[in-house]
């Protein structure tokens, strides 16, 4: 059974800084694509940031340039490190695994396999 657990998150002033992790488990498990999702209350779950099996990345427009994903193949797991914070990043962050095709996009939330329980990043002004 294919488990997802993030950490790290937490309560942040507006500018400062956040690195969240995501833990993996499950036998012979090794996520080829890992994501990272976001939801405010009253919000749809949207993107935040992605990296493929062939270590391209991809960011949503609103983090680009402030947020950078990373994966460790060894450990089966990705972290997402958030500078520049803001308060508009209020949510839950989700981490996923394993895009059901290859070539998936990754921004959708219905192509990816497994899901965390999300943990909560909260910005104050």
């Amino acid at each position: 059974q294919v488990q997802l657990a993030e950490f790290g998150g937490g309560l942040v002033q507006a500018g400062g800084s956040l690195r969240l992790s995501c833990a993996t488990s499950g036998r012979s498990f090794s996520p080829t694509s890992m994501g990272w999702f976001r939801q405010a209350p009253g919000k749809e779950r949207e993107f935040v940031a992605g990296i493929r099996w062939n270590d391209s990345t991809y960011y949503a427009d609103s983090v680009k340039g402030r947020f950078n994903i990373s994966r460790d193949n060894a450990k089966n797991t990705a972290s997402l490190q958030m500078n520049s914070l803001k308060p508009e990043d209020t949510a839950v962050y989700y981490c996923a695994a394993s895009l059901k095709g290859a070539y998936e996009a990754l921004y959708v939330p219905s192509n990816w396999r497994y899901w965390g329980q999300g943990t909560q990043v909260t910005v104050s002004s």
